[in-house]
């Protein structure tokens, strides 16, 4: 399997969880939580997603190295970000603009936090498997 068809199954996998619970968010917890709180709320349990994807993508990976690992979560990152910039702003009907003033400043830089554990999740469950010598355990 390819570092693209990696990348893709990493964002796959995510972006299914993410569109879950964002359905949740905004259907039941945000009116009663508010918009801040259930962003926020929500981000805890994404990264726990996002690290069991990362760990079924590299479990999937003949050898993975943390560059082939680095590749696939910036790949997969790439996947997510175009289609929340096109499919996501085309659903709402808002622009990009739009969009970035709308985030809140917390939630949102704690999202952006996510969007970049996101990309290195992958190479980062690498490197901490390898010893100082570079061999794997």
């Amino acid at each position: 399997m390819s570092v693209v068809r990696y990348s893709l199954l990493y964002f796959g996998l995510v972006f299914a969880a993410g569109f879950v619970l964002g359905v949740i968010r905004v259907l039941w917890l945000a009116p009663i939580l508010g918009e801040r709180n259930t962003e926020l709320a929500e981000i805890p349990v994404m990264l726990a997603v996002i690290t069991v994807a990362a760990r079924v993508v590299v479990g999937r990976m003949r050898q993975p190295g943390p560059g082939a690992c680095l590749a696939t979560g910036t790949l997969a990152l790439l996947f997510m970000l175009l289609v929340e910039f096109t499919v996501v702003l085309g659903l709402r009907g808002i622009t990009l603009v739009q969009y970035l003033e709308s985030r809140d400043p917390v939630a949102g830089g704690a999202y952006a936090l996510s969007l970049l554990l996101f990309m290195l999740m992958p190479a980062l469950l690498t490197w901490r498997q390898e010893d100082s010598t570079g061999a794997r355990r």
